[in-house]
């Protein structure tokens, strides 16, 4: 496996509402046409922020200029931004999009999550439709969440099975206030009519003492429909990032098998998996060597073989001299680059869109990885 090339997706602007490109994701459409999404900002967290799409038609080499399908929401009478959205396609031409939404007038002015409780502004998770291909979109509509669910986070595309069932991936947080302790999980709700309903929650991965937490799952079908789902993992007792946890189901996400550490850290992508069943896995190395790498496996529970590895991005940043981890994480210059996310393409390659740049400004990166040179 090796890079072939690289380019910019998206470029920012510094001192602007377009100064923070951050959680990209591109999808390949069966028309051949790529389509990408990011967030965009004054910052990585911030009131401006919406959601860009961007298309290619040269498989990635160039992009249009960014488009805001989606004008500022308000839910519940509350006024709010858009931190990340994810497309998939259900069937040639037919789009659904999930999006998650932040209400920045209840707690106004405060910080996505508050430092002190761990809790988390109030969110939803919206979702709408495209049967053009992307070029026209449907009102945007509230999910419903169980109250125990909290403040919802979105990590990951809808995933859809061979029957046609879609999956939502959802992420539980405390709401803002609450000082108790938190048990986070990963939830996946299941749908058998295209998204208009949800049936009850399924935990996807927890660790009932609430020590472990498994963030940010990103998950993928295989070609022979078993999930593979991929999470950042924290210990919340000693303060430290883990190496990644994969865990597999085959019976669409009702059951799991125990989660496996894949011998690396720390915050994987969205895997893109090819037709034969091999597994690209790119993943942030953000307090090691400070890089995005990537490597491949035969099959959705195979081993990431340490020598198909390849260095994606690599960052300069001055770490640091210190070893507790509370400060580390206050390091900006460990948090201006992340978040790849990879996607097969119509030629067999293999796309990474990622972000990285400095604290005033974040663009948003392609690489085109080949596995058979």
């Amino acid at each position: 496996m090796e890079i072939v090339e690289k380019g910019i997706l998206a470029r920012s602007a510094a001192g602007t509402g377009r100064a923070a490109l951050t959680f990209p994701s591109v999808v390949a459409l069966a028309d051949g046409t790529l389509l990408a999404t990011c967030h965009a900002g004054s910052e990585k967290d911030s009131v401006d922020e919406q959601v860009e799409f961007y298309r290619s038609g040269d498989g990635g080499r160039t992009w249009s200029e960014g488009q805001r399908p989606f004008a500022p929401a308000q839910v519940g009478g509350m006024r709010g931004s858009f931190k990340a959205c994810y497309v998939t396609e259900l069937e040639a031409g037919h789009l659904i999009a999930t999006c998650m939404w932040i209400d920045r007038q209840t707690y106004e002015g405060k910080p996505l999550f508050n430092g002190e409780t761990e809790g988390c502004l109030p969110t939803a998770i919206l979702l709408a439709d495209s049967h053009d291909g992307g070029a026209t979109w449907t009102s945007l509509r509230v999910v419903a969440m169980p109250a125990d669910i909290g403040p919802p986070s979105l990590t990951s595309p809808i995933l859809k099975l061979a029957d046609g069932t879609l999956i939502l991936s959802i992420e539980t947080n405390k709401h803002y206030l609450d000082s108790s302790k938190w048990h986070q999980r990963v939830v996946f709700f299941h749908s058998g009519d295209g998204g208009q309903t949800w049936e009850e929650p399924i935990t996807a991965g927890q660790d009932v003492s609430g020590r472990i937490f498994y963030w940010d799952l990103r998950s993928g079908v295989a070609p022979d429909g078993r999930i593979g789902a991929f999470s950042w993992t924290y210990d919340s007792e000693v303060n430290k990032y883990l190496n990644i946890q994969r865990r597999i189901s085959a019976d669409g996400g009702r059951t799991w098998a125990p989660h496996e550490d894949l011998g690396f850290a720390d915050q994987a992508a969205h895997p893109a998996i090819l037709p034969d069943g091999r597994v690209v896995l790119a993943w942030v190395d953000r307090f090691g060597s400070h890089s995005i790498r990537a490597r491949l496996a035969a099959a959705i529970d195979a081993p990431f073989a340490a020598d198909t590895e390849v260095v994606v991005y690599a960052h300069e940043v001055v770490a640091s001299a210190t070893d507790n981890t509370g400060e580390l994480l206050t390091d900006m210059g460990l948090w201006s680059f992340g978040l790849p996310y990879g996607e097969v393409l119509p030629d067999g390659d293999v796309m990474v869109v990622y972000y990285a740049g400095t604290e005033e400004a974040m663009d948003v990166h392609w690489a085109r990885l080949r596995l058979d040179s």
